[in-house]
């Protein structure tokens, strides 16, 4: 029975508590037994969808990840608008990004990540997740995308998560 009651995502359901907590007009016993149930049910019931956990090394880098992919979405925020308003025509280019990185987990934040910055798209990712298709809006040279990408993006993830 207590093998039952256990948390298989703890971070999933402390989140899920706290935001209860939050949307919910006030902290009472209701409230709060509410949030129990849910940040224990949801993750019991979402179990079977959720990959195996990636053993994240350097946990303390995440932070400056972060940082670093809100600095770049800014600049390139502003290097986008620049284009636009300069009437320069752009150089779109299609870029096959041959993937060092393994987990899924590291390939999906690595992909969300160049989808988040202004001026480049993950496409697609091949059946044996080796290559990722991006879509740049204004890439000089193909090469070029390749090297910012992984030095700015890859190497903090596979320090991360290998």
């Amino acid at each position: 029975m207590l093998d039952r009651l256990n948390f298989p995502q703890p971070g999933l359901s402390l989140t899920l508590f706290v935001i209860w907590q939050i949307l919910s007009e006030g902290v009472s016993g209701g409230s709060i037994v509410l949030g129990l149930i849910l940040a224990w049910l949801i993750p019991q019931l979402t179990h079977g969808f959720w990959p195996e956990r990636p053993a994240v090394v350097k946990i303390w880098r995440m932070p400056i990840y972060v940082m670093r992919v809100l600095k770049d979405i800014v600049v390139a925020s502003c290097s986008v608008a620049w284009l636009i308003l300069s009437l320069r025509t752009p150089r779109p280019a299609f870029i096959n990004y041959p993937l060092k990185l393994e987990h899924p987990l590291a390939i999906s934040i690595l992909a969300s990540t160049i989808s988040l910055t202004p001026g480049t798209v993950s496409a697609d990712i091949s059946d044996d997740n080796k290559t990722l298709l991006i879509h740049a809006l204004d890439a000089a040279s193909d090469q070029e995308v390749i090297d910012a990408i992984h030095n700015r993006y890859e190497k903090p993830l596979m320090e991360m998560f290998q």
